[in-house]
């Protein structure tokens, strides 16, 4: 009998290797490693997520037959060669993993694999897509898988966007409403029941975060449940207030989606046709229908390609040469009294998520302008999320919140001051530091910190055109000698957790 081996975020009875296989030819190999749990601090959400999600595929692959070999080993290794020993396979069969160090692992097994359909632009149709390109942006990208797919596409030839225009973004920016926080509907939650409670009894004592409440679906029923709900009740208010904050609301209208799709409990092409049925049907705003696809169809899928394409040496760099530890606000959120921080920390303890503005110009903006070690900061975003994974984390930190590799994702950095936080929130009123301050005990850090950054890096941002007007204004400030030296004085009390 053939083995398939099926990794923990492939969970899905249509990825690759798994979907030719049948009960009476094919038995299925799940690892659970130990080691792997233990060698990081995890959200416990995100461990609980993980396992759970892997224990519960199992037992739904037994309950259509096949054979499950669900192994306990303390490496991927070591459980691979356990079930040589026991089942003697005649070939083992496996999907290519979703990461670098699984597919070395892979190769230096001998196992071939196949290749996988758990995205909707593998790397080979990526290579044609960029073959002859001097630079690549994601907006080209996005539209040649509108094309490919045609997803929301009309003409004779299916080659213009619906609505006369590629993306709305300009509808999807408002800021948050003044009143009505609660316009959005609630996250669905599950009851938690004795698997869930075995995982947790299971995990290692270095996790961290609020215990699992229900809230992140563990099996295909239920994360296809999530996936109907957003649709029918979310998705139709989810872009005008797509980049908008809110202290009393965590979750807006995201769809909350992305964990199913990283592990494979969801593929991208039914979410997809979800969102496309619904805009067809008229039941959402094309500027809420194109901005979920653009996130699904371009950006998921450009970060996906970006991450083969330059990995591994991708992951260890460090352009803007930004070697400051870890703030210890990132691990405590009682370490600052900066409102827009703690508040979006807070949220992560609790839920282990948070949107993606918040990620990109809150928690990455901030470790941006204070010149944090961007492979750290990878790390710690890398145990902290639930939708994590080493082909999300490191070209979203490495290139779109830290600028680490110089420019080949982003054109820019995504630096900002209190200024933007104050116009997409609400969470400057009522903080300790004030947004229009740039110097004084009370002045924002943001604020200064932007400034001070683009003094840092006046020479290397001073030739880029995107930036170049924010360097050439930090320079005509008329305090910017008492700016820097608020700079270090901030940085000095974030070093310490007193700020």
């Amino acid at each position: 009998m053939n083995t398939v081996w099926v990794f923990g975020d492939q969970l899905n009875r249509n990825i690759g290797a798994l979907q030719a296989a049948q009960p009476n030819t094919h038995r299925v190999l799940i690892i659970e490693s130990s080691g792997k749990i233990a060698s990081r601090p995890w959200h416990i959400q995100r461990a609980h997520f993980l396992v759970t999600s892997m224990r519960r595929f199992a037992l739904a692959l037994e309950q259509e037959g096949f054979q499950v070999d669900y192994r306990k080993s303390p490496t991927m290794r070591e459980g691979v060669a356990d079930h040589i020993v026991e089942f003697s396979p005649t070939h083992i069969d496996v999907t290519e993993p979703n990461s670098y160090t699984a597919r070395q692992l892979v190769a230096s097994l001998g196992i071939q694999t196949t290749a996988s359909n758990q995205f909707l632009c593998h790397p080979t149709d990526f290579a044609k897509f960029a073959e002859g390109k001097k630079s690549m942006k994601m907006e080209d990208f996005y539209r040649w898988q509108r094309k490919r797919y045609e997803y929301l596409m009309e003409g004779d030839k299916r080659d213009q966007p619906v609505g006369g225009q590629w993306n709305f973004d300009e509808d999807n920016r408002l800021p948050p409403p003044k009143t009505g926080h609660d316009r959005w509907p609630v996250p669905q939650v599950h009851t938690l029941d004795d698997v869930d409670q075995q995982v947790l009894n299971d995990l290692p004592s270095n996790v961290w975060g609020a215990k699992p409440t229900g809230l992140w679906a563990t099996t295909r029923e239920d994360a296809l449940a999530r996936l109907h709900y957003f649709v029918n009740e979310i998705l139709p208010t989810f872009g005008e207030h797509e980049d908008a904050m809110l202290e009393s609301n965590w979750h807006l209208a995201h769809s909350l989606l992305s964990p199913y799709l990283n592990n494979g409990l969801l593929l991208p092409n039914e979410v997809l046709d979800a969102a496309a049925q619904a805009f067809s049907d008229g039941k959402v705003p094309i500027n809420s229908a194109e901005g979920f696809i653009r996130q699904i169809l371009g950006w998921r899928e450009y970060i996906w390609n970006c991450y083969w394409r330059w990995m591994p040496d991708y992951a260890q760099r460090n352009h803007l040469e930004a070697h400051r530890p870890l703030l210890p606000l990132f691990k405590n959120p009682k370490k600052t009294q900066m409102k827009c921080m703690s508040t979006v920390l807070n949220g992560v303890n609790e839920h282990s998520y948070s949107h993606h503005i918040e990620r990109l110009m809150v928690l990455g903006n901030f470790a941006l302008i204070t010149g944090t070690n961007p492979q750290q900061f990878t790390e710690w975003m890398w145990n902290s999320f639930i939708d994590a994974a080493e082909w999300v984390m490191v070209p979203n930190v490495i290139g779109m919140s830290l600028y680490a590799d110089g420019g080949m994702l982003a054109t820019k950095p995504y630096a900002s001051g209190g200024a933007y936080i104050d116009r997409m929130s609400n969470h400057c009123k009522g903080c300790a530091y004030d947004r229009k301050k740039r110097t004084g005990d009370d002045a924002c850090p943001f604020t200064v910190l932007y400034w001070d950054f683009m003094m840092r890096h006046q020479d290397t941002f001073v030739k880029n055109p995107r930036i170049a007007r924010q360097v050439r204004a930090a320079q005509q400030l008329s305090d910017i000698d008492a700016v820097q030296q608020t700079a270090q004085s901030i940085l000095q009390r974030l070093d310490a957790g007193q700020i």
